[in-house]
């Protein structure tokens, strides 16, 4: 067994967490400065798993800034990363996403943001996701809460307009998947069980009640797992279901949504147990009615145990009775 690293100062993740917020402004203003098309992006395994020059340069000044100042501290990017290495160790780590909903930043839509996360002992210690159009800056540090700031996009040096701890309102007692407001995403891969798994899922969340369906309010679909991840822990959206995304797409807002009350489990049914690596992820607001929690296991080699509320709990229990067949992706 893997000996698992020590854990940092309370201290030293502050400093972390108050240098990734000063890289994701800066790396906000040439994600606003940029102007890619979609002819101007290029595809990595398919013709909807798109990757532009922005991406790559944005990344390459994250990975710079955060190596110069914490040499000792490993790096993994979704632009550098190379298929089938991961490696990812107990050791401290930086998982970053530098463009976050590229495909909707070539699509001239808003919904993108910068995910910069730090994990240890697989686990999600500090996260800031950055969303550049909008000026929304979410962040959280393991055991000392998460926030909301509010800037002005492009002006990064003038004072936030405010800052809000997460989640936004008092979270109502989780009631069940019909009255639910859903995020879900179809993502890059569009062939084989996978697919299908989705296709018949999202179909029977949405049908009516009649028809074997949850009947919930809405399912939505945004292009961005680390702004989705925030939804929920801000709660403005209750649970995000998701199959097919890495590790630098979860790793900071798993962070935030911890801190916020929220839970992480896997997708499929009756996996209790979710880690960064394994790709498959459903994501449930804080509850409401929280009086007492139950103890899951933990998912990796020195991670702690997890606990969830009765009513998440069920929740997670309950949506998993609608999920249509078992994802492959992940192992």
């Amino acid at each position: 067994m893997l000996k698992p690293a020590a854990a940092m100062e309370d201290s030293k993740l502050q400093e972390i967490h108050d240098f990734l917020i000063t890289i994701a402004h800066q790396a906000g203003e040439k994600i606003l400065a940029a102007r890619p098309t979609t002819n101007t992006s290029d595809t990595k395994k398919n013709a909807v798993d798109l990757v532009t020059e922005t991406d790559k340069a944005v990344e390459t000044y994250i990975s710079t800034a955060l190596n110069t100042k914490y040499p000792d501290i490993k790096f993994i990017g979704e632009e550098t990363y190379v298929p089938g290495q991961m490696n990812l160790t107990s050791s401290p780590t930086f998982i970053v996403d530098p463009i976050d909903g590229t495909t909707n930043f070539v699509h001239a839509h808003p919904y993108v943001s910068i995910s910069l996360g730090l994990a240890i002992n697989y686990t999600p210690y500090v996260g800031v996701v950055y969303a550049p159009f909008s000026g929304l800056l979410y962040s959280g540090i393991r055991g000392h809460g998460a926030w909301l700031t509010t800037t002005f996009p492009g002006r990064p040096n003038e004072e936030p307009s405010s800052r809000e701890k997460l989640p936004l309102r008092q979270p109502s007692p989780l009631t069940g998947v019909g009255g639910a407001q859903l995020c879900v995403e179809w993502g890059s891969d569009r062939s084989g069980n996978d697919m299908k798994v989705k296709i018949d899922t999202f179909a029977r969340l949405v049908r009516a009640k009649e028809e074997g369906g949850a009947m919930a309010h809405s399912l939505r679909s945004f292009g961005s797992a680390a702004l989705n991840l925030c939804g929920v822990a801000a709660s403005s959206l209750d649970a995000y279901w998701e199959a097919g995304c890495w590790a630098w797409d979860v790793c900071a807002g798993w962070c935030i949504l911890i801190e916020a009350g929220g839970c992480v489990v896997g997708a499929n049914p009756g996996e209790w147990e979710a880690g960064l690596e394994t790709r498959r992820y459903f994501a449930i607001r804080a509850d409401g009615d929280a009086k007492e929690g139950e103890t899951v296991k933990g998912v990796a080699e020195g991670q702690e145990v997890m606990k969830v509320s009765k009513g998440q709990k069920a929740f997670i229990e309950e949506f998993w009775g609608f999920v249509e067949g078992k994802f492959e992706v992940g192992g």
